[in-house]
């Protein structure tokens, strides 16, 4: 089995850990993990059975096979200055911070390392993640398709090339945001209109489920699926009249494009 090194048990590391035990890719003897917060390695430690280390070189040593840094973006050059004396060409490295570039990675570790840059987004914790990657340094195909199998474990995966990196960030890793918002929105459109709030909560969040279902079976654009549950004068259209009446279309897209700039801004 491979030995795997996880840098930060917060949210998405924690997802991590867990999605590769349930789907039996690694056992949890075969991880470990180090965070600054001595109180979320207990955590693991206890619920998941894994190594807990203190320092970085506990962590990252020669027998590692994996290292993937769980980390946020703003910490990113000064671990990385931190981990250049240990990490070497025979370790994968993976990185699912926002807006951190390979080229900066690599700046800092080294052009001799094996580097996959992936965005998963928050759906992780359920095992639903959608998770685009791509491959920099001295990374083979081998190492992509590693890395595929890695992340299959916490949901899909797609392979792109860097440059869209930004633009997956700003759709894929922040959707949950907006998707929450929408779905804020609609349960307070359920009880502005005489639902109680759980019964509101409820119908919208199976509505979601049902839709993005729908979506995946039939496999038709979303504007044909719309279409089919539109009817002449009914009740659906008179509400997407106003949906585009207030430009939701723009309202998301702008959202996109913006989070997509502030991707770029990042490093």
């Amino acid at each position: 089995m491979k030995k795997i090194s996880i840098l930060g048990g917060g949210a998405m590391g924690s997802a991590i850990v867990r999605g590769l035990i349930e789907s039996g890719v690694a056992m949890a003897t075969d991880i470990s993990v180090y965070d600054i917060d001595r109180r979320r390695l207990d955590y693991l430690a206890a619920e998941c059975g894994v190594s807990s280390v203190t320092d970085l070189s506990q962590l990252v040593d020669q027998d590692t096979d994996i290292l993937v840094l769980a980390i946020k973006p703003q910490n990113m050059e000064a671990v990385l200055g931190q981990l250049k004396p240990l990490v070497n060409d025979r370790m994968l490295v993976i990185s699912i911070a926002a807006g951190v570039s390979t080229g900066f990675m690599l700046g800092k570790l080294g052009e001799n390392i094996r580097l996959i840059r992936s965005m998963p987004n928050a759906a992780a914790m359920v095992g639903q993640s959608a998770t685009a990657l791509c491959k920099a340094g001295i990374a083979s195909d081998d190492d992509a398709k590693m890395a595929v199998d890695f992340f299959s474990c916490i949901g899909q995966v797609v392979l792109v090339e860097e440059k869209f990196m930004n633009a997956v960030t700003a759709l894929s890793g922040s959707g949950p945001g907006y998707i929450f918002t929408i779905m804020e929105a609609l349960v307070d459109g359920g009880v502005l209109s005489g639902l109680p709030r759980d019964v509101a909560r409820n119908l919208v969040t199976q509505t979601l489920i049902g839709t993005a279902t729908m979506a995946l079976d039939q496999g038709m654009s979303f504007s044909h699926l719309k279409d089919q549950i539109t009817s002449p004068a009914g009740t659906t259209i008179s509400g997407l009249k106003v949906m585009e009446k207030a430009g939701i279309r723009g309202i998301l897209m702008e959202a996109v494009e913006s989070a997509k700039k502030r991707a770029d801004e990042l490093m």
